[in-house]
């Protein structure tokens, strides 16, 4: 299996100067971080963009870069610190619903749609909708940093410790 401190040992030896462990992290995180700029911009061009910058922010602080870190909860934690100034732009912009139809999506797709994955058993369906909902408007209704723990938990797959790290609280 991977060394536990694989992600470390990468980041080290990039900021060292050698850059195929870059593309290595870069190619094993891009996802999750991708995802979870996504569900906290609620655009996948601006996700994009932003993923983009997380990957410069990377580059231009490698050498601040300490092995103690973990190198997920640094690297969320740079993502993270860009969700917040983009939600300080976003709230002089219109506010982007998870309903509304995707400006880039031909077939009028909604972000909760494009973020579903595979298709529910037929007496589930009927139930979905409503269950979405409500979760929505649940999430929507947290306070702003628990429904940051609840997506970081739920998209990124992280562990409490690891967002507590990240979001500079403790676990619980």
């Amino acid at each position: 299996g991977e060394d536990a401190g694989s992600d470390e040992i990468l980041m080290e030896s990039f900021a060292a100067g050698d850059s195929a462990s870059f593309e290595m992290l870069m190619h094993r995180h891009k996802r999750g971080l991708f995802n979870f700029l996504l569900r906290s911009v609620g655009s996948a061009a601006r996700a994009e963009e932003l993923l983009q910058e997380v990957f410069l922010r990377v580059v231009r602080s490698r050498a601040r870069y300490k092995r103690s870190a973990k190198f997920t909860t640094w690297v969320y934690t740079i993502a993270r610190n860009l969700t917040v100034d983009e939600s300080r732009r976003a709230r002089f912009r219109d506010h982007v619903s998870l309903d509304a139809p995707r400006g880039n999506d031909e077939r009028g797709r909604t972000m909760m749609d494009t973020l579903e994955h595979g298709g529910p058993a037929p007496d589930d369906a009927a139930r979905i909708p409503r269950i979405r909902e409500r979760l929505k408007i649940a999430i929507e209704t947290l306070p702003e940093d628990q429904r940051e723990v609840f997506l970081l938990r739920q998209v990124s797959g992280l562990s409490f410790r690891e967002i507590g790290e990240t979001v500079g609280a403790p676990e619980n």
